[in-house]
């Protein structure tokens, strides 16, 4: 391997892991909401994601706009600023169909990535028709998982980076971009709460771990 392609490698992994830490940042304690249980949950959620997008558009079109070298920097800070207003739609939304008391790391980390990478949020997550099966991982599955999500978006940020270079078109398709990212995971979010969700609860005892079911009925593997 070359110095080059080791220096670029080395880089990727560090920007990886930060993104990792960010991740871990906003998944790991759900906010707080004032939204409360309500007979027809659809049609407000519908509500709290438009008003979402509509500022995840806003919030990161600004973010895009220092053109050159300078527009790289705020890669990070767009994607912290897009989680927490995400992250708090996905509470309020949780909220409003009655399930925030049950809302986790692994029910945050499925509706913010789902649309992402499927299959990787399928190691917390499986669907089995309108069943939830929801795995209550180790806090080091979460952190394995929270890696392999940040690889992703990392590789996925190299495209992105270069309309930094563009301020004008770059604000423009960043804007567009979380708008469209955000309507994403409110979809999500709404699919599964207004879902049955079964847990499967992983206890860890001395480095030992056992399963403990609670839910709605019996899981069964997606199909």
């Amino acid at each position: 391997m070359s110095a080059q392609r080791f220096a670029r490698r080395s880089s990727d992994l560090r920007v990886s892991q930060r993104i990792a830490e960010a991740v871990l940042d906003y998944v790991g304690q759900p906010p707080v909401t004032t939204e409360h249980a309500r007979a027809s949950p659809e049609p407000h959620a519908q509500a709290l994601a438009r008003a979402a997008a509509r500022q995840a558009a806003a919030t990161a079109g600004s973010l895009t706009l220092p053109p050159g070298p300078l527009g790289w920097l705020t890669l990070l800070p767009e994607l912290r600023a897009l989680w927490r207003l995400q992250t708090q739609m996905v509470a309020d939304i949780a909220a409003g169909y009655g399930r925030v008391a049950g809302l986790g790391r692994e029910e945050m980390l499925y509706c913010l990535f789902r649309h992402t990478d499927p299959q990787l949020v399928r190691e917390l997550v499986a669907r089995a028709g309108k069943r939830f099966v929801v795995q209550r991982a180790s806090r080091p599955e979460v952190q394995a998982v929270a890696v392999k999500i940040a690889l992703h978006i990392a590789q996925r940020m190299v495209g992105r980076g270069v309309a930094r270079w563009l301020p004008v078109f770059g604000a423009l398709g960043a804007g567009a971009y979380a708008y469209y990212d955000t309507v994403q995971v409110a979809r999500t979010a709404i699919e599964f709460f207004s879902g049955a969700i079964d847990a499967e609860v992983v206890v860890v005892d001395g480095g030992d771990e056992s399963l403990e079911q609670a839910g709605a009925g019996p899981c069964h593997e997606p199909g």
